[in-house]
């Protein structure tokens, strides 16, 4: 008997093993901007960009993907500093909670099935910012409004669910919606100061996408506060069209070679 647990336990010792290697191959690989999920999580970043133009400029002084910021603005809104509101964030953060939850459900349901994982939350994101989108067209939407709050609730859950799922992939420096890492990491492995540079491509890349992303979304906000959400939707919704069977076919071509 104990010859047979000594063998269990070896078997269960080197599977363990052979996934955590399998882990570290996929990060390395997923770190290159060439990479499929990496570059589906580049646009993503750019819809946070919109999404935020939406929320910030359109909503109130409210970010809905950003919730560090949304603490900061919570806090100066609380000592009436700016004029700053305080219901908006909370809402923000409360729905960016329970979307975050969500994502967790996911996780436990799905497991470590990446394309799996980021399909169920960009089906989810599309379909709340799609919403989002029609009621910002079809609505008297003002800040401080009952559709106005909505809206906040629907991109913040949205945004909850897909930073849940993007945090489990974990794919470095492309979070997709917070930069404060990527660009401490850019500064401080920089070749001039005795860094050896890696990664510069895919942090610059994370960044130039969320700062294009906040252009193009306060200008289209110009236009009307539907447009950006409707972008939004449309971006995510090819994202997971174009991603998904990108991955599984890698993953198919993967399995074939290790057998």
């Amino acid at each position: 008997m104990s010859t047979i647990g000594g063998a269990a336990g070896r078997g269960a010792a080197a599977g363990r093993f052979q996934e955590e290697q399998e882990e570290q191959a996929f990060k390395r690989e997923a770190a290159s901007v060439r990479h499929p999920l990496a570059r589906a999580l580049l646009v993503l970043t750019f819809t946070t960009g919109l999404i935020d133009a939406a929320s910030y400029l359109g909503l109130g002084h409210v970010f809905t993907a950003n919730m560090t910021g949304n603490v900061a603005l919570l806090g100066f809104g609380i000592a009436k500093s700016g004029g700053l509101p305080v219901v908006a964030p909370l809402v923000s953060l409360g729905a960016f909670l329970v979307g975050g939850g969500v994502g967790g459900l996911l996780m436990t349901r799905l497991g470590g099935h990446r394309p799996a994982l980021l399909a169920r939350a960009l089906a989810i994101e599309v379909g709340l910012l799609a919403v989002a989108a029609v009621l910002a067209a079809a609505a008297n939407v003002h800040p401080g409004n009952a559709a106005g709050y909505a809206l906040i609730v629907l991109m913040a859950f949205a945004m909850g669910v897909r930073n849940a799922v993007v945090r489990r992939i974990g794919v470095p420096d492309l979070t997709t919606t917070v930069l404060t890492m990527t660009l401490t990491g850019l500064a401080a492995e920089a070749m001039p100061v005795g860094g050896s540079g890696k990664g510069s491509i895919r942090r610059s890349a994370a960044v130039l996408a969320m700062l294009v992303g906040a252009i193009a979304g306060a200008l289209l906000l110009k236009v009307a506060l539907f447009v950006p959400l409707a972008v939004a939707a449309a971006l995510a919704l090819a994202t997971w069209l174009v991603y998904v069977p990108a991955a599984l076919g890698r993953r198919s071509r993967a399995s074939r070679r290790a057998r």
